[in-house]
């Protein structure tokens, strides 16, 4: 759901000639700038994957909002009167998970971390050993993540669920 941006430095002062962006996968996208015919062109390319600025300037690749679909590795090909030159951007999507903590009747705290790409990692507060855990991988490549706490012969009033994931704090 956020914003991508995978730049394409220029490393010479000559002019360039032609910018070509593309998704190293068949049929994907193909986005490319030719300067001296002033010309863009988009093959494949949905309304998400654009130019950050104009080619012209910074030929660095946008795309907003980011989706499970466009991870993958992408090459930007600049080419001027020096020669051709290759840089290759490896875009990785991660994805926060949707945390829900319940209890049933019999005391056992559920805390289920939904969803994330990768999977959460959950812990309670006070540690316990009397927990366990289920993992369920999805076919668009995110987890959920729950596990289960048993309090019932607990002296504690309460226990607290810590989920951590590098998508959130």
């Amino acid at each position: 759901g956020h914003e991508a941006v995978l730049s394409c430095p220029n490393i010479s002062k000559v002019s360039l000639l032609l910018v070509t962006w593309k998704r190293n996968c068949s049929g994907c996208c193909l986005l490319s700038y030719r300067s001296d015919q002033n010309e863009t062109s988009k093959l494949n390319c949905s309304e998400r994957i654009t130019w950050k600025y104009s080619p012209v300037s910074d030929p660095a690749l946008r795309i907003y909002p980011v989706d499970l679909g466009d991870e993958g590795d992408y090459t930007c090909e600049t080419a001027n009167s020096e020669g051709n030159f290759h840089f290759f951007s490896s875009l990785t999507v991660i994805v926060p998970p949707t945390v829900t903590l319940t209890h049933d009747k019999s005391r056992v705290a559920v805390c289920q971390a939904s969803a994330g790409k990768p999977a959460a990692d959950i812990s309670w507060i006070p540690a316990s050993n009397h927990s366990s855990e289920e993992e369920f991988h999805h076919p668009n490549g995110t987890v959920t993540r729950v596990s289960y706490f048993g309090w019932a012969n607990s002296s504690f009033p309460s226990v607290t669920c810590l989920v951590t994931h590098p998508a959130t704090n």
